[in-house]
């Protein structure tokens, strides 16, 4: 099995892209498993705490190494990543030189109301990624409009939608795939 860490870019209750993330998992083959690695009880980040970083963050690192690879289901605010994300990623960096991040490929997609879907914040958070040299699929983009069909009754993808998410996690799996030696 891969093992995928999934980082949610939202903490709201009723979070689209928490929707979005609980249906992905429903998508993947066979031959992966999903895990959300919770960003939301991180303290912010400190650089005077790097030598004695918190249990949260000893966790999410943890989290980050087990997995094979990583898909971010984000939200965009203000033009670009929420600042819960931004916090998760400098913890889990740092100390410099001990990132949790290097070399795990990423898969970014999101959902918004906005016709334009999450696509500056996702343009932000690949500009991060390629910083701390996480290799990040660049086709095919997800830039997804939250509609009312956008999710069935049971949080599923919807008819419409479905095939295109479909195809999108078939290159995310594929890319993991290449960057990553079977399990």
């Amino acid at each position: 099995m891969y093992q995928i860490g999934i980082v949610v870019g939202s903490l709201r209750q009723d979070s689209f892209n928490q929707k979005l993330a609980n249906a992905l998992t429903k998508m993947g083959s066979h031959d992966f498993s999903f895990k959300q690695l919770h960003i939301g009880n991180l303290p912010l980040y400190n650089q005077d705490h790097d030598a004695n970083q918190a249990e949260s963050v000893r966790q999410l690192k943890s989290d980050i190494k087990a997995s094979q690879g990583l898909l971010f289901v984000t939200a965009e605010y203000n033009r670009s990543i929420p600042g819960v994300l931004k916090n998760a990623l400098d913890h889990a960096s740092r100390p410099y030189g001990q990132s949790a991040w290097s070399g795990k490929p990423a898969g970014i997609l999101g959902v918004s109301p906005g016709s334009t879907g999450t696509a500056m914040a996702q343009q932000h958070l690949r500009n991060v990624l390629s910083y701390l040299n996480a290799p990040t699929l660049g086709q095919p983009e997800a830039f997804i409009q939250a509609t009312d069909a956008l999710f069935t009754a049971d949080g599923d993808i919807g008819e419409h939608s479905k095939h295109f998410i479909q195809t999108w996690m078939h290159a995310f799996e594929a890319w993991v795939k290449l960057h990553v030696s079977p399990p």
